[in-house]
């Protein structure tokens, strides 16, 4: 398990750090995901749960941040309610701390969303 983890680890910062001029959005959605599994400063365990969720997450969550047709408060209602759909599983996976940690980081990206890509 930890050597799958070490792979994942280093083709993260393979396709992140030395191949920075043929970044996809898939390198920069992973690196996103990384960034906040950093922050909320996840165990190894916690990290083979939550990354998976994350990643699924991050796709949804971008469509709707670039989707012009959705007004702010479309945008803030779609976003939440992805975030609800996960949480269940999110929350029997943090400690209370990381979890609290997550909201905040959710929330910035929904204020985030709404005021670089509102109408």
């Amino acid at each position: 398990m930890k050597y799958y983890i070490r792979l994942f680890a280093a083709a993260l910062c393979f396709g992140t750090f030395v191949l920075p001029a043929a970044t996809s959005s898939a390198q920069n959605k992973a690196a996103n995901v990384q960034a906040i599994a950093q922050q909320l400063d996840l165990t190894p365990q916690q990290k083979v749960k939550i990354l998976p969720i994350l990643a699924d997450e991050g796709p949804k969550v971008e469509a709707i941040k670039n989707d012009n047709s959705l007004s702010k408060v479309q945008k803030i209602q779609k976003i939440r309610a992805i975030h609800q759909q996960t949480d269940p599983q999110i929350k029997a996976i943090l400690l209370k701390e990381q979890y609290q940690k997550l909201q905040a980081i959710r929330q910035q990206a929904i204020k985030d969303a709404t005021q670089t890509y509102g109408h």
